[in-house]
């Protein structure tokens, strides 16, 4: 089981968004994505979440605010991976040149016109609602099969 982060840094209108062009051998090449990433063994969601945006954009995000839990089964074929869901407004630095890909911001009304996974497209739009969500977005050879969402 993997346990990560996702976090989507909004500004004005924006959110901030990485293009997955860098890696080799990434699984999400040629998505975009928000920011995030592995918890390290000890870290809480919220120490992490600030970590990796940090890391990936040179921001520092301050009071993330948790929306949801999303879980992938076998999302890279071999583990199940639990995904803690943040936005943030509030920050502080500057973006840098990140390793993991390009950072753009993107308008939010052209959000839903970039290569995403499927279930982004699902899920992003809930983070306009106020309440907490639980949901499973399962897919297979990348294309999402079925997805369930609880709203709390």
């Amino acid at each position: 089981m993997k346990l990560a982060t996702l976090c989507y840094v909004r500004q004005n209108g924006h959110t901030l968004m990485l293009h997955r062009v860098k890696k080799a051998n990434d699984m999400h090449q040629g998505k975009w994505n928000g920011l995030g990433g592995k918890l390290e063994p000890g870290e809480t969601p919220e120490a992490c979440v600030i970590r990796e945006v940090a890391e990936e954009s040179g921001l520092h995000i301050h009071t993330p605010r948790l929306r949801g839990l999303i879980t992938f089964p076998a999302f890279d074929d071999f583990e199940d991976w639990y995904v803690f869901v943040f936005t943030a407004d509030e920050f502080s630095g500057s973006l840098i040149d990140s390793a993991e890909g390009i950072l753009r911001w993107i308008p939010n009304h052209e959000l839903d016109h970039l290569p995403l996974w499927e279930g982004d497209r699902i899920f992003m739009r809930w983070l306009e609602q106020p309440r907490f969500f639980s949901a499973c977005f399962e897919y297979a050879q990348g294309k999402l099969v079925r997805h369930t969402v609880q709203f709390y």
